[in-house]
């Protein structure tokens, strides 16, 4: 009789409850996330875009059509489709510019090849074709981008007043780009232009007015704080003024608070108190001596030390901010002082002009021509407060092109004009490569084409027609054409029509776009954790534990 083999034992590798899933459907199904994103995305490319209206769970509603800040404010569950969350975000942070299409372009790889995935084409060779035809895409952007001359000045501000302008193409702020443009090339002008730290530009939001009542203060302006009634007696503008910024709080502290003192007579008592007093005086006085006409400071500035000032003509402000604090310091010049004792002339600043104004519905503490200036502020005004978020949002991103313009200085034309030429090269490229990378390589190409595609579906323009005419042109040498969502012909030279854009924002762009399509191909199986069981919480407490626990706070326990 034969005998029976043993029984396998099971093995379990992994908790109860965990989703695995694995190999080609996994990998399918990784790419048609990523297209839905894409899909979601789409609408807002370009300067004919639509906005996304997004209300959070509190009934926030945000509008907006910034790539970045739309994938933010979805909560997106999938795990491979947070790869092109983290890409929109790391190309707002690094250039600011060109969210949507680094997403849409990631996207569009992916579909492009997804037909390969299905007959078995392995993922290497996709990856490996994917970095070759960037490689060749990036090399390229480098021989053609076109270098300003810095020299001279008027010609610069030229090209950055164009990059604002195309980057704010796509807002809505469009219609009013040219009062815009001056405004944002103006404000990282006024910056270190080594440093060039678009934080220390301030944004300042004030609902009501219009768009055109919006202000560039070359300087710092900030809300006026909490005053005590003295305040209103105190100057409200000066020439020339010393400023004191401290991180010393001027009041009086309540005896309560702070210490229990046992005293024996009434005049003891009077003695702590007088002393208290005596010590804020000081510290009024050695303020008073150093000249200072403005007192800023982090920490609350009292009633007494306010009527104080005011009685001495100095105009004081407690409770600043330490950002706005800190932009003061750096527009005026000196130092924040920790304490009022030995204040020398250096550690203050100066401007040439302070005063406190009404802005909208708001009281505005500016400060205007400041010797050390390397900071500004700008004041927007809009209707609804979610139109004047979008405006922030916009001006941001012309504010990064701008100051990544003025580090490189190397430009292409917009409007999908560069993708197009390197799809162009790329295809010609792949057809002298033997095997399958020359059908990736295709692919890669034919991938770019999404940008200027969706351009012109956005803007209601026959998309085929249109990207027909452009193949003929890019083919004729003609590098620069690209879409033109006004005119008849639907193309134009785009260098020409100044439509243009940094060559960082396209290289970073297809570095991102190529990268996370190389990573969602190179997962092939997905392990998903067991959630939390939330309906099913644990076990009850037994009845009377709670008050068991309460049972003898604030009073001793008797001891046993």
């Amino acid at each position: 009789m034969q005998r029976g083999l043993p029984m396998q034992p099971t093995v379990v590798l992994l908790k109860e409850g965990t989703d695995t899933s694995q190999g080609k459907p996994q990998l399918l199904s990784n790419i048609s996330a990523c297209l839905a994103i894409a899909e979601t995305l789409a609408t807002t490319l370009g300067p004919r875009g639509m906005d996304k209206l997004i209300v959070n769970e509190r009934g926030e509603a945000q509008i907006t059509n910034d790539g970045a800040t739309i994938l933010k404010l979805l909560d997106i569950v999938h795990p491979a489709a947070r790869t092109l969350v983290d890409i929109a975000r790391a190309q707002d942070a690094e250039v600011g510019d060109g969210t949507t299409s680094v997403v849409l372009l990631a996207a569009q790889l992916l579909k492009e090849v997804r037909g390969y995935i299905e007959e078995g084409v392995s993922p290497h060779i996709i990856m490996k074709g994917f970095r070759k035809a960037a490689e060749l895409a990036i090399e390229h952007i480098k021989t053609v981008q076109i270098t300003v001359d810095r020299s001279n000045p008027e010609q610069f501000r030229s090209l950055l007043l164009k990059c604002a302008s195309t980057s704010m193409s796509s807002k809505l702020i469009h219609s009013e780009k040219p009062f815009f443009s001056n405004m944002v090339v103006d404000a990282v002008q006024c910056l270190d232009q080594e440093d060039l730290n678009e934080n220390l530009i301030g944004v300042k939001k004030i609902p009501g007015g219009g768009m055109q009542d919006s202000i560039l203060v070359k300087g710092v302006a900030f809300k006026k704080t909490f005053t005590y009634a003295g305040a209103e007696q105190q100057p409200k503008s000066f020439r020339n003024p010393l400023i004191l910024s401290l991180n010393v709080e001027l009041e009086l502290k309540a005896e309560k608070d702070n210490a229990e003192v046992r005293v024996e007579h009434v005049s003891d008592y009077q003695a702590i108190v007088d002393a208290e007093w005596e010590i804020i005086y000081r510290k009024l006085e050695a303020i008073e001596k150093t000249g200072a006409k403005v007192v800023l400071s982090k920490l609350p500035i009292g009633d007494l030390a306010t009527q104080w000032f005011a009685d001495r003509d100095i105009f004081c402000a407690g409770r600043v901010p330490a950002d706005d604090l800190q932009r003061v310091v750096q527009a005026v010049g000196g130092s924040i002082q920790s304490t009022c004792s030995d204040i020398k002339r250096e550690y203050l600043g100066t401007c040439g002009s302070f005063e406190e104004r009404q802005i909208g519905g708001e009281r505005y503490n500016l400060f205007t021509e400041c010797p050390k200036a390397k900071t500004c502020t700008l004041i927007l005004r809009g209707g609804a407060e979610q139109f004047i978020e979008e405006v922030e949002r916009s001006l941001h991103d012309a504010i990064m092109v701008v100051k990544r313009a003025v580090k490189n200085g190397d430009i292409v034309a917009g409007g999908g004009a560069i993708e197009l030429d390197l799809s162009s090269r790329i295809r010609k490229h792949a057809l002298s490569i033997p095997g399958k990378l020359q059908l990736v390589m295709i692919a890669f190409a034919k991938a770019l084409e999404v940008i200027p595609r969706q351009i012109c579906d956005n803007a209601g323009l026959d998309s085929t027609d249109v990207l027909n005419k452009l193949r003929m042109k890019h083919a004729n040498g003609e590098q620069w054409y690209g879409v033109d969502v006004d005119g008849a012909e639907g193309i134009r030279n785009n260098l020409e029509a100044f439509v243009w854009e940094p060559s960082l924002v396209k290289v970073n762009a297809i570095n991102s776009a190529t990268e996370a399509a190389c990573l969602i191909l190179s997962v092939d199986e997905t392990v998903r954790a067991p959630q939390n069981e939330a309906q099913n919480p644990g076990p009850k407490a037994p009845p009377g534990t709670a008050q068991r626990a309460l049972r003898g706070r604030g009073r001793g326990m008797p001891r046993r």
